[in-house]
């Protein structure tokens, strides 16, 4: 009878253990850190948008592209291989005087004297009737005479003159040159002087336009590029290349053009459309004819033309549109959408950059809670897309809780 009631006793105390044990594993399980649920996305970086995009009067010989700043591009046409760019080289020449001497809008900048190397180069390029603005020795320009006479008089002795101030030599600066194209991810561009003039400087369309974007950003070079015409000291009244300057939104950016690279333009243009200012950068290269630079300008201007004429009001988000799933451990899923259609002022056919941008996520989630958004930036306009939830997502069940590993 003792040996029994022993046995009856341990069985008891090893059933309150076990019971025991039970309770603590349950209250462990129940009060562990539920994980958050994941979102998924259905979307990568970009939405395109519905249609075509248009067909543009793209230039039969040579080679052209045209981008939508902030947003991509709208196309390009021939040669993709690196060619001579002609004075489209001074853009990148200002870009570096700006970037190692900034000035802004409306400063005059410090006086830079003209040296003889200028004079020795203003000599030479007149003799090979190479455009150049007149200078004498003694001379001093500002340093906004200066990019006036590079980027509006298209003056090769100009860009010698300011190769010397900022750099002492030639070979120093073209160095500064190479690695700022570098700096900015021109990897098809090179130069080997800051004129254009040597046919060893060289460029691609895309290259073009990333630059351009990158001079166009700074404030002073943007109003130099947009002036008709400039009064420089011994020159006097000096008009732009750029004829198509104020034609169809044009605001710049520069001209070139020699025997080598043919006739060149990079250029901007600007549009508002219902309440929306729409940016195009696109360049031309490689024109030739009896006049190599007008050809350049009348098919950049064509391209503008019909590329602001294709401008529609087209839906970037559908409603009810899923973007992705948010997916719980439990095995749990709920679709994302945008609740209501989101149109834009663009062009058919375009790849929009977007960026989803998601809250941190509850364990249970009502229908129709909001959960972040598609955030669009296109140059400046900034689009909010709000997300929520198609329907609602139980938070784990008790038996889940309890038994999760």
């Amino acid at each position: 009878m003792a040996r029994e009631r022993a046995r009856r006793v341990g069985l008891t105390v090893v059933g309150m253990a076990v019971v025991v044990l039970a309770c603590v594993l349950a209250g462990v399980q129940w009060f562990r850190p539920i994980p958050s649920p994941v979102f998924r996305a259905a979307v990568s970086t970009s939405v395109r948008l519905s249609g075509s995009l248009p067909s543009l009067p793209w230039p039969s010989t040579g080679a052209a592209a045209l981008s939508v700043e902030g947003a991509g591009s709208l196309g390009s046409a021939g040669n993709t291989q690196p060619v001579p760019v002609a004075g489209l080289a001074k853009v990148m020449t200002a870009y570096v005087v700006l970037r190692d001497h900034p000035l802004a809008p409306g400063a005059p900048g410090p006086a830079i004297a003209v040296t003889p190397a200028t004079i020795a180069a203003a000599q030479a390029e007149a003799a090979s009737s190479q455009s150049v603005v007149p200078v004498v020795g003694g001379e001093s320009l500002t340093e906004l005479e200066a990019l006036q006479g590079l980027l509006v008089a298209q003056g090769n002795d100009i860009a010698t003159l300011l190769t010397d101030w900022d750099a002492s030599s030639t070979t120093a600066f073209v160095a500064k040159m190479n690695a700022a194209a570098h700096t900015l991810g021109l990897h098809s561009t090179r130069f080997t002087d800051p004129s254009g003039l040597d046919p060893g400087t060289v460029s691609t369309p895309v290259d073009l336009i990333r630059l351009g974007e990158a001079t166009m950003a700074i404030p002073v070079f943007r109003q130099i590029v947009a002036m008709p015409q400039v009064t420089l000291p011994l020159a006097g009244l000096v008009y732009n290349f750029d004829y198509d300057l104020g034609h169809d939104g044009i605001i710049g950016i520069k001209t070139g053009s020699d025997t080598a690279a043919g006739g060149c333009f990079l250029f901007e243009a600007q549009q508002d459309v219902a309440g929306n200012t729409l940016t195009l950068l696109g360049v031309v290269l490689g024109q030739y004819g009896t006049s190599p630079i007008t050809t350049a300008l009348y098919y950049s201007e064509l391209l503008v033309h019909v590329a602001f004429a294709s401008v529609r009001t087209l839906s970037l988000v559908p409603a009810g549109h899923v973007v992705g799933t948010i997916v719980d451990a439990w095995g749990g899923s709920v679709p994302v959408t945008a609740p209501t259609s989101t149109s834009i002022v663009s062009w058919p056919g375009l790849t929009v950059p977007v960026h989803v941008r998601v809250e941190a996520l509850p364990a249970a989630i009502p229908d129709g809670t909001g959960v972040g958004g598609l955030d669009i930036d296109l140059d400046g306009h900034k689009i909010d897309v709000g997300l929520s939830t198609a329907r609602r997502l139980p938070g784990p069940s008790t038996v889940w809780r309890l038994t999760r590993l």
